[in-house]
């Protein structure tokens, strides 16, 4: 992955400074995360935001070998 150097608002990158500290996540990527939601915010705008970031969730556990089959009944 590539990466690119781009100027950003103060207060938004300290915002991200200490939500990150809080999650354990760098700057850098605190602030990829929030783009990241924000990205699928927009390109499904039906969805609540608890909706994207449990499937933001989901994804990582699955990705982390960590899903359990669903069974019914």
């Amino acid at each position: 992955m590539s990466t690119a150097s781009i100027r950003l608002d103060q207060n938004l990158v300290d915002k991200a400074a200490i939500m990150g500290k809080a999650l354990h996540r760098t700057t850098p990527k605190q602030i990829e995360h929030w783009a990241k939601i924000g990205v699928m915010m927009e390109d499904n705008p039906e969805l609540s935001y608890e909706f994207v970031k449990q499937a933001i969730i989901a994804k990582a556990e699955k990705e982390a070998g960590k899903l359990e089959a669903y069974k019914f009944g």
